[in-house]
Parts: structure tokens; C-alpha cells; sequence
């Protein structure tokens, strides 16, 4: 019997192979950090292994992936609600990051983490890593929570946002040499560390951030080193604004212009590309990270997802951050994408569940550079799996349970999670993180934060 040999059994398999097979009584036999054989479980019960998985009435499928993450909001979660973009950003958001210290960055880096095991993610693309969030510390907190983790440092030379100049919060100011230097320094110390589970990327800030300049040395450095970048563009219609007045161009135009389209960027949100910037935006392999709950709580708008879909634009899926989804749950957010392209394409066909699930799996280890790597159960690919219990009121009768997960499913009905062979869930119990003392650490620190940041977030009703 081979050491780390895990067999999981009897389940209904999503394989999300090629020919997107789904096997009913089906198993998967795992040695060490690979997926060896995918089959039946009469087929496979001859495999002697270490640690035997009953996977009866659940469904077992891949990891998920969140391309689009703020480790350090989740300390933040609830914070800045029912506000208007501007005044969430300038009076809350960056003024609590602002005052952010090292081990709150390490706090929060812990609290969303157990939150994405606990609900099925294993992959993750944090997106702006502040100097002082404490890049080391949460680089050490992914190694010990057993995630894959693609960490954004923050590259920034100027405080202004889209059309407003020196508008950021003082404490979020970083300046480009300092960025660029600790990337270098982060970069040389974790990418390619814990096995392999750790990359680092280039975490550029919003238009008005970044100068031309920058953006094009970003460029260049993340091509020589062959990692990945990532930003937040078109989320707002100031974007257009500001690239239309600045640049005389539209938001793949200055994207063009300043090399950043390619199979190693993200963009988050891409909510205002227009209808003819969908074709360089798959022509060039640009990956789009579609946040709908975050899009939808602050008003920000409809990404083209439906047309994008369509034209072959690689569409992955993001939970964003604590105040402008207040959850990291992956499952809850296929839901809404499944969901909310519907009425506004006034068709029901668009945006499928399979299409999400898909976007959640698939198309975010692309754009995170690992799809031979994780995305699909096949032998040779990176054990990345999870169960989901199906034998829960809300997903019964599992008619269709591709349907059921999307449509009536939450991460909480997320049973075992396995990142690189290595259990780090099982039974609902989270294995390599303590959620008593990740949860008490974390209503420690807010308490601190709050009255170091002098914020208040009084509820809106009398408390007596």
C-alpha cells in the first residue's frame, strides 16, 4: 500500500475533462500530490490505499479558483455597507488598510483563507499585497493553510484613482522603486515555494495609480520573469473617462498601448469594455476575473459576460473582498453569475451552470497559468478536490446535482477539501488552520483596527 495513497469512492464525479465527462459511482485514486487513475469505483477498489474516502450522495470535483481576492479585506468584512463607491473607498476601505499592521495582514490573511477551505476554494489570486499587510507573513500563512496562492505585491507610483488626483488615503501610499524592489525581494524568497503552491505576481493599482511609465516596466518585468499581473480595470465608468481624456483611446486601446494585454494578465471587474473591445480582449488571451457580487453591491454595473462567453474571452470568477461581498464563498458566487445575466440579456440560456462551474474550476487555472496543472480531475494533473455533501434539505433530490450545486448550493455543504494530495478539510473540520482561534484573533484585531483607524461602523438603527 503506497504512503499518501488516497481513494475517494462511490461519488458522482465531475471530471471537467475534455469531453466534460460526469461519472456516476465514481472514484479517484491519488498518490502523493497526483490524480493516478479516474473511473468507476468497481474499477478502481483494487488500489490499496492509506486513507479511504466514502463519497456516497456527494459530488467530487475540483478545487475551486478565485482569481480575484483581497486576503487582507476579509479582517474588514463588513465594513463599509450600503455606501457609494467614492465613500466606501476614501472613508472606510483605504482609511482601515491604511492603518493595517503586519500581523493584521497575517490575521486577515488567516481568516479568509480557513473561510475559502472551508467552502471549497484551493486556489486563490490575491490581487494587492500592501507593504504593510506584510507580504513574508502571509506568504508563511499560505505555506501553513496548505492553499495555492498567487500573491499580487502592490506597484503603484501616484496616489490618484481614475479621474481624481491625491485622492488615496496617505497610509495606502507606496512609491514605485519600493514596490518594484520588494517584488524582486518576494519574488527571488516564495515564487515556486511549499511545492510549488506559491507564484508571485505584479498587483498593479487602478488607473490613476500608475503612471505610463510604470505600467510599462510592469510589463516587461512580469514577461521576463514569466509570472503574471494583475489590476482592477473598467470596473468603473471613470476608467473610460480617464483613459478616453488622457490617452484619446478606449480601455483595450490604453491596455494595448501600454503591453498589458496577454494570456499573463487579469483584469478585474471589466465591466465597461464596450462590444468592440471583446475581440482583442480574446484574440490576445487577456483573462477578465467577473466579480458579481461585488459588482452588484456597490452598483457598479453588468460585465459583458454573455458577449465575452461567446467570443472565446477567457472568463475566470472572483469573491473580491470582505466589504464589497462580505463573503469568500465561490459557491454562492457561481449562483449569482449563473443568475443575474439572465434578465438583463432578457434570456434564460445564457451564463449556464455549467458555464460557471466552468469559470470556477477551468478558466481560473488558466488565468492563473496552471490549467495543465489543476482545473480537472485527470490522471497526472495536481490532486486539487473537493466534495460537496449532497445530502442536505436544500440540494435534495439531487435530480441533476450539476444544477443543484449551482442553484441551490452554498460552500458550506463543502465536505472535504485536498489541495496537492494533502487533505486540509475533511468532514467539515478544517485540518492545517484552528477556526476558535483564527475567528477570536480576528475580533481582536478589528477591535484595535477600528480604533486605531478612528472609524466607526455604528449600525444604522438605535442600539440600546
Amino acid at each position: 500500500m503506497p504512503s499518501d495513497s488516497i481513494l475517494i469512492k462511490n461519488g458522482y464525479v465531475l471530471t471537467l475533462n475534455p469531453r466534460r465527462q460526469i461519472v456516476r459511482d465514481g472514484a479517484i485514486y491519488i498518490e502523493d500530490t497526483k490524480i493516478v487513475e479516474v473511473g468507476k469505483t468497481e474499477a478502481l477498489q483494487a488500489h490499496g490505499a492509506e486513507t479511504v474516502i466514502d463519497a456516497k450522495n456527494k459530488i467530487v470535483m475540483p478545487g475551486l479558483i478565485d482569481t480575484h481576492v483581497h486576503l487582507s479585506q476579509a479582517l474588514i468584512r463588513g465594513c463599509a455597507d450600503d455606501v457609494s463607491l467614492v465613500d466606501w473607498l476614501k472613508k472606510y476601505v483605504w482609511v482601515l488598510q491604511g492603518n493595517f499592521t503586519k500581523d493584521d495582514g497575517r490575521v486577515s490573511a488567516n481568516l479568509c483563507m480557513a473561510e475559502m477551505i472551508r467552502t471549497g476554494t484551493t486556489s486563490f489570486v490575491d490581487c494587492m499585497i500592501h507593504t504593510r499587510y506584510g507580504f513574508d507573513g502571509i506568504a508563511k500563512a499560505v505555506v501553513q493553510a496548505g492553499m495555492r496562492g498567487g500573491l499580487s505585491k502592490i506597484i503603484m507610483d501616484s496616489a490618484g484613482y481614475a479621474d481624481s488626483s491625491d485622492i488615496m488615503y496617505p497610509g495606502m501610499v507606496e512609491n514605485a522603486d519600493a514596490c518594484l524592489r520588494e517584488t524582486n525581494q518576494m519574488y527571488r524568497k516564495w515564487h515556486g515555494k511549499a511545492d510549488g503552491r506559491i507564484q508571485v505576481w505584479y498587483g498593479l493599482r487602478s488607473l490613476g495609480g500608475v503612471t505610463p511609465d510604470l505600467f510599462m516596466e510592469v510589463a516587461q518585468r512580469t514577461r521576463e520573469k514569466k509570472t503574471h499581473m494583475t489590476m482592477h480595470l473598467g470596473e468603473v465608468v471613470d476608467d473610460v473617462r480617464y483613459v478616453r481624456d488622457n490617452f484619446g483611446t478606449n480601455l483595450t486601446g490604453f491596455a494595448r498601448k501600454h503591453n498589458l494585454l496577454g494570456p499573463e494578465m487579469v483584469f478585474a471587474h471589466g465591466i465597461h469594455f464596450e462590444d468592440t473591445e471583446l475581440k482583442a480582449l480574446s484574440e490576445t488571451h487577456t483573462n477578465i476575473s467577473h466579480c458579481p457580487a461585488s459588482n452588484t453591491k456597490l452598483a457598479s454595473g453588468f460585465a459583458k459576460i454573455p458577449q465575452m462567453l461567446e467570443q472565446g474571452v477567457p472568463v475566470s470568477l472572483g469573491c473580491d473582498g470582505g466589504p464589497s461581498n462580505n463573503t469568500y464563498d465561490m459557491v454562492r458566487e457561481m449562483r449569482l453569475a449563473a443568475l443575474i445575466h439572465k434578465p438583463v440579456a432578457k434570456d434564460p440560456l445564457v451564463v449556464s451552470a455549467e458555464d460557471v462551474i466552468e469559470m470556477a474550476t477551468l478558466r481560473g487555472a488558466v488565468a492563473m497559468g496552471i490549467a495543465d496543472k489543476v482545473g480537472s480531475l485527470e490522471p497526472g494533473k495536481l490532486a486539487d478536490v473537493i466534495i460537496i455533501d449532497l445530502h442536505e434539505l436544500g440540494l435534495t433530490p439531487a435530480v441533476n446535482p450539476v444544477s443543484n450545486l449551482v442553484y441551490s448550493g452554498s460552500g458550506q455543504s463543502v465536505d472535504t477539501t485536498i489541495v496537492n494530495g494533502k487533505v486540509l478539510m475533511c468532514n467539515k473540520q478544517l485540518l492545517t488552520l484552528n477556526i476558535d482561534e483564527v475567528m477570536e484573533k480576528a475580533k481582536s484585531h478589528i477591535t484595535e483596527l477600528l480604533e486605531r483607524a478612528d472609524v466607526d461602523i455604528s449600525p444604522k438603527w438605535p442600539v440600546l
